[in-house]
Parts: structure tokens; C-alpha cells; sequence
């Protein structure tokens, strides 16, 4: 405890507060969708295919708008950049509560939940910002925590669907946004860890330098993992084992808690052992069990089980990988940190829809898992390629922060 101290004495804790639950209601809205997707399947009689479409346009809408709010927070500050953000937010749930009607007006609420989606860059650059660089994995972890939004979702949407109807959700969504616009504006302050000078080209630097790319490709598996399989999940279950639309949420909501409390950790033992060594086993273990999920389609409990592990594996790697950036671009994190997450949730994108035209066209949802586990691979051998000059040149042995 006296170490935990210490370290939320090395910030500003309030705006690492406000910048986790502003992430963990921006996560929770952003997979609304997928929590209810049993109830909208139900309601327009989708197909396999339509079902993939339509969880996977907030991801992939959430993800495009990454790198834009990122570098917005570069010129008007990330505080302030939160704030229109939620006010869009706000907007975009009373359109689903009026305006939603049909599918097509469904496949547009898609685009505009991805608004939500936009935060991950500016919320982990924002409550880090303050804290040293030994410290930045575990600040990045707590926010990156919020990330249990996506759990609470699951549990709490599917409930409120059954009894108010799931488009009054949205209502129900568009008064809730009030709760961290009201922590923002009180509680949160802009850190220092910006240039002010720096040109709008340094500014973009990172796209277009090979780490760049190499970190959006890796985190394209471990969050976009994390976020395609809970948007997902709940109509896994529902169709593959006849649960109810309740219980659904509820499992899916087990390993979702898995994932964002681990990814905490990823960042704390990263920042003792590095990020490198820790991204090195989660990418074995997701490899593994997402080709043993596969395997497993006919128990539910082993399902279960392997999710739970496989989840856990994610949201260490998200840790692991967010105490990288801010050692590679240690002035530029919001930017960097969004574009990364930008590449990272489109990949996101791919697993509604690979799983959705693997049931349709193969009758089975198992080469969507196999899919993202031959992905997982390839991201490890990348990995063990670009580590040796990453430990040459920015950062210490296994990928732990330079003492200089």
C-alpha cells in the first residue's frame, strides 16, 4: 500500500480518476450494440452475416475516429477534447432513442456509437500525463482499466432491454454521459507532457516510422481482440448454446471483467519486466486458446473457461503494450497512443465479421477463432524480430523503462 501511495503521489490522481471513468462510460456506450444484439437480431430476424455487419461498424467507426480526436487534443488540450467528445456522445444516444427504426437506421446508430469508441488515445495520454516514466505502465493500466465498461455493459444492458425495450437504452445512455462530463470538468487537470512547439509534422511523426506500425499491428490482436470478441460474444452464446439473452451478457460479462482488470496488471509487471517480455507470452497464450475455443464449441463450461484465460492474455498485453508508447514517444503519446488504437480496433473490426461469414458460409464459427489465432502468431514472430534494435536504441532489456 505504501508503494501504491507513493505512486498516485508521483500525479495527479484526480485526473487519473476522471480520465478512467470517462474511458470506462466511453467503453461501456461503444459496445452497447453487441450487448443487445441478441434482442436487435430478434427485432429485424438477421442473418449470420448481417449480425457481423452490424457489431462490427462500431468498432471499425470507433477506431477511424482514434487518430483524429488524438491529434484535436494536441492543439485544444486533452481535457478539453473529452468534453466534446461526451457533448457528441450525448447526441448520438438521443438519436438512437428517437430516430432508430430499421436496420439501416441501426447500421448509421453503428456509425455514431463509434464516437465513443474515439476516446481510448486521449484518456490513457491525459491520466498518465502527470506521472514519471517509470510509473506510465501502471497509470495506463488503471485507465486502460476502464475498459471494464465493456463488462458492465454486458451485465446491465440486457436486463434494461428486457424490461424497457432495448431503444430506450439509448435514453438511458444519453443521461448517463452526464455522470463523467461533471468528474471532467471538476476533478481533471491538463498535464505537462506536451511540446507546444512542435510542428504539425512532428506531431504525425509516428505514422510514419516502422514502430508505429508495428505496435498498431500487435495491438490490432490484443485489444481488437478484446473489444471484437466481447461485442461479439453475447450472440455466441445465444446461438451456439441456447442460453437466454440475459445470461448471455452475463457470461460474456466474466470474461470482459477478466480483461480490463488484467490489463492493469500487464501494465504494472511491465514496468518491472518489461513490456516486451510480457507481450511475448500473451501472444502465445491467445494463439492457444482462441484455437481451443474453437475446439470446444460443444461445452459450454470449457468455452467458458478458455475465454476467461483468453481474455485475461488480452488485457495484460493492452497494459503491456501501452507502457511502450509513451518510452518510444514520450511527447507525443495522445497522438501516438491514438493511432495505435486506431489500427488496433479495426482489427477489432474483423473478428464480428470473420465469425459471422464463418458460420454462414462454413457452418461453423471455428475458423473465425482460428483466424485471430494465426494472426497471433504472426504478430510473435514480428515481435521477436523488431524487440532486438527496440532494446538497442529506447528502451532497456525485456522492454523496461531507461533509468537515464
Amino acid at each position: 500500500m505504501a508503494g501504491f501511495r507513493s505512486f498516485l503521489k508521483s500525479g495527479h490522481s484526480p485526473t487519473l480518476f476522471a480520465s478512467f471513468l470517462y474511458f470506462a462510460f466511453s467503453c461501456c456506450i461503444w459496445v452497447l450494440n453487441g450487448a443487445m444484439a441478441p434482442f436487435i437480431s430478434e427485432t429485424f430476424s438477421l442473418s449470420p452475416a448481417q449480425k457481423g455487419l452490424m457489431l462490427s461498424i462500431p468498432i471499425m467507426a470507433g477506431a477511424l475516429m482514434r487518430f483524429p480526436l488524438g491529434l484535436l487534443s494536441q492543439y485544444i488540450g486533452r481535457k478539453k477534447a473529452t468534453l466534446v467528445e461526451m457533448g457528441m456522445i450525448m447526441v448520438a444516444m438521443l438519436f438512437g432513442f428517437f430516430f432508430v427504426k430499421s436496420f439501416n437506421d441501426l447500421l448509421a446508430m453503428g456509425v455514431l456509437l463509434g464516437i465513443a469508441g474515439a476516446s481510448f488515445g486521449v484518456a490513457l495520454s491525459l491520466g498518465s500525463g502527470s506521472f514519471p516514466p517509470k510509473h506510465k505502465g501502471l497509470a495506463m493500466g488503471l485507465v486502460g482499466a476502464g475498459n471494464v465498461g465493456t463488462a458492465v455493459c454486458v451485465l446491465v444492458a440486457p436486463p434494461l432491454a428486457q424490461a424497457f425495450g432495448w431503444v430506450t437504452v439509448y435514453g438511458f445512455a444519453a443521461a448517463a454521459i452526464a455522470i463523467p462530463m461533471g468528474v471532467m470538468v471538476v476533478f481533471a487537470q491538463e498535464p505537462p507532457d506536451l511540446d507546444p512547439h512542435a510542428s504539425f509534422k512532428e506531431h504525425i511523426a509516428c505514422l510514419f516510422e516502422k514502430d508505429g506500425w508495428a505496435f498498431s499491428l500487435i495491438y490490432a490482436v490484443t485489444f481488437g481482440g478484446f473489444i471484437g470478441l466481447i461485442t461479439f460474444l453475447p450472440t455466441y452464446y445465444y446461438d451456439q448454446f441456447g442460453v437466454s439473452k440475459v445470461q448471455a451478457g452475463q457470461l460474456t460479462m466474466l470474461a470482459a471483467f477478466m480483461g480490463a482488470a488484467l490489463r492493469v496488471f500487464g501494465g504494472w509487471i511491465s514496468d518491472r519486466w518489461g513490456g516486451v517480455n510480457t507481450l511475448n507470452i500473451v501472444l502465445m497464450t491467445v494463439a492457444v486458446t482462441l484455437v481451443a475455443c474453437g475446439l470446444a464449441s460443444g461445452s459450454l463450461v470449457l468455452t467458458t473457461l478458455l475465454m476467461i484465460l483468453c481474455f485475461a492474455a488480452l488485457g495484460a498485453g493492452n497494459g503491456a503494450l501501452f507502457q511502450l508508447v509513451p518510452l518510444r514517444w514520450p511527447l507525443a503519446t495522445a497522438v501516438a497512443g491514438s493511432m495505435i488504437g486506431e489500427i488496433g480496433a479495426l482489427g477489432g473490426g474483423l473478428v464480428p465479421n470473420a465469425m459471422g461469414l464463418s458460420k454462414q458460409y462454413a457452418g461453423s464459427y471455428m475458423w473465425g477463432f482460428i483466424l485471430f489465432a494465426g494472426l497471433a502468431v504472426v504478430m510473435l514472430f514480428m515481435l521477436r524480430i523488431m524487440q532486438v534494435r527496440w532494446t538497442r536504441t529506447w528502451a532497456e532489456k525485456g522492454g523496461r523503462a531507461r533509468s537515464a
